[in-house]
């Protein structure tokens, strides 16, 4: 990516500096907001792709908070190309993502079964219920 979606480092808070981390007190860290804003995602979405991405594991404060490197911020944009860009499901991301480290995808998700070809929309709509469906499928067995 050419433009820089971080903002300029600034002074490391009292947490972050004072985490048993040395990764968090030595670099950037951002908070879920921040990631959040950064990226255009929710922070509902943000947890359940942690729980979904094992690469996805942004360390956490001693009072909990989690605490993103900028390579977690650019795993974050990743996932969400592939999901949203590229239309691969969660298990399609994750593998894809575990298969080729960083490297760009070697082939296109398959399409799903029972719709044309040319059917992009009926595609994501698909995919954007089956997310939807697995983040309430979270959220009630968590609740």
């Amino acid at each position: 990516m050419s433009q820089n979606l971080f903002p300029e480092p600034a002074p490391p808070s009292g947490e972050a500096a004072a985490g048993g981390d040395p990764e968090a007190s030595s670099a950037r860290a951002y908070r879920i907001g921040e990631v959040c804003r950064l990226t255009g995602t929710k922070a509902f979405v943000l947890r359940y792709w942690e729980t979904e991405f094992p690469m996805l594991a942004p360390h956490k404060s001693p009072k909990g908070h989690r605490l993103y490197r900028r390579e977690d911020v650019d795993m974050v944009l990743e996932i969400k190309r592939l999901l949203y860009e590229q239309g691969f499901t969660i298990a399609g991301a994750r593998r894809a993502l575990e298969s080729r480290g960083e490297a760009a995808p070697a082939a296109e998700p398959a399409q799903p079964a029972g719709l044309p070809a040319g059917s992009s929309a009926a595609r994501k709509l698909l995919v954007d219920l089956e997310e939807e469906l697995e983040a309430i499928l979270t959220l009630l067995k968590s609740g």
